[in-house]
């Protein structure tokens, strides 16, 4: 075939898959093209291309076997920077591990294709016939095949990318009802009146979480409030705090204490989580006439509570956390009476296992420090902002490593 006429051959093969490109044709009929392009008129008669979509895998074979693992991809053929022509023949008499490898699998030339420095795809040609094909006609179209591999390539990313983009953009809108959803779950308004003084903060580590508060009123004259932490992150820990907020609300009327609400929350926990997760759970019941306070703490990080006179009450006693167990038989009430004006600070452990660059951990103590030092004189709302400007100023560059929240209360 002349110069002229092989010219026009591979000219009429890049228009021809071009055009299908164009044509936003899909990717398994831009492989048919290809294929039928080398095999029909550049006359390849075996090949595998090796291309990367998250692994190295098999895009397209014919009359050779894809033996390679995306491990021996990274391995073997990512050190071939160029077209190359396998040599198996050594002085030596012994063939290097990527040679053994190559003449393993029948594999004689090599094509890489690059983009910016990065590999998108390799194509292996094998058993070449030069007898048969004049030269190898394979090896005379190399530089070609690896331009239109590389259009191909190149093609079938922007369409991978493109895909990814629709699906991440229906993924973030899933997200942000998911997250509106799960803002309902907490409360609408919260207490600043003449009894009670209350203000609550969240951050979500991703966009949905799961940590929770809440406060209910029970009659005129009993308050409960609660926070809880989910182990885990991300939306499996939201779907199951979602299920847990309903169940708590459901059995706190219900419920002749709350150690016996304790344990039913345990009970329907395991049923949800089945031993994947676990919740931790500090949950207190306030008489406004009496002023005690009435708690169980299960796992949670304790509450601190601030007294006019600066001693600080950690809310300890309960049980562990729920899920951890089948049966909770042994579930304790802390009763705590309140003096006015005390400060009561509940939070989840995202605020006291926040790491700096130096890996350590914000802490109770800092906690402390800002209580003492804001609790009788600054508002409820003031207090959490410094908390969670602190933990800012803690973890500087780094990121949140989890969840994060916080109820405070002034009792007066």
């Amino acid at each position: 075939m002349s110069k002229s006429k092989q010219l026009d051959l591979k000219l009429a093969s890049l228009l021809e898959v071009t055009k299908a490109i164009n044509a936003n044709t899909k990717t398994p009929e831009l492989l048919k093209i290809y294929e039928s392009v080398l095999r029909h008129q550049l006359n390849v008669g075996k090949l595998v291309l090796y291309a990367n979509d998250g692994e190295w895998r098999p895009f397209l074979k014919f009359g050779m076997n894809a033996a390679f693992t995306s491990a021996e991809v990274e391995k073997y053929l990512k050190p071939i920077k160029d077209i190359t022509l396998m040599d198996f023949s050594s002085t030596s008499g012994e063939l290097v591990p990527i040679q053994k490898a190559l003449q393993q699998h029948n594999v004689e030339v090599v094509i890489p294709v690059f983009h910016k420095d990065q590999p998108l795809a390799y194509a292996l040609i094998g058993d070449l016939d030069e007898e048969q094909i004049g030269m190898g006609a394979s090896v005379k179209h190399l530089n070609f095949i690896q331009t239109l591999t590389n259009i191909l390539v190149v093609a079938i990313e922007n369409k991978r990318l493109a895909r990814d983009s629709i699906r991440q953009a229906e993924v973030k809108k899933e997200l942000d009802v998911a997250s509106q959803m799960q803002h309902m779950l907490f409360p609408s308004s919260l207490p600043n009146d003449s009894q009670l003084e209350m203000d609550a903060f969240y951050i979500a580590h991703q966009q949905i979480g799961g940590d929770y508060y809440d406060f209910v009123r029970i009659n005129e004259q009993e308050v409960a409030f609660c926070m809880a932490d989910v182990s885990g992150k991300g939306i499996s820990a939201a779907l199951l705090m979602s299920n847990f907020q309903a169940n708590m609300r459901s059995l706190l009327h219900r419920a002749e204490s709350l150690a016996e609400l304790v344990r039913e929350l345990n009970v329907k926990v395991n049923e949800t989580a089945q031993g994947e997760r676990f919740i931790t759970f500090f949950v207190a019941r306030y008489n406004i006439m009496t002023r005690m306070l009435t708690y169980v703490n299960a796992g949670h990080n304790p509450p601190l509570l601030i007294n006019p006179d600066n001693s600080i009450v950690m809310l300890k006693i309960g049980s562990t956390g729920l899920g951890m167990l089948e049966d909770l038989n042994k579930v304790k009430e802390g009763v705590v009476s309140i003096e006015h004006k005390a400060v009561l600070l509940c939070y989840t452990d995202g605020v006291v296992e926040q790491e700096n660059a130096e890996g350590e951990e914000f802490g109770v103590k800092r906690l402390k420090e800002i209580l003492l030092k804001e609790a009788h004189t600054a508002k409820i709302k003031d207090i959490n902002q410094h908390i969670i400007d602190g933990v800012k100023a803690h973890k500087g560059a780094k990121e949140y490593l989890d969840d994060i929240a916080l109820l405070t209360c002034r009792i007066f």
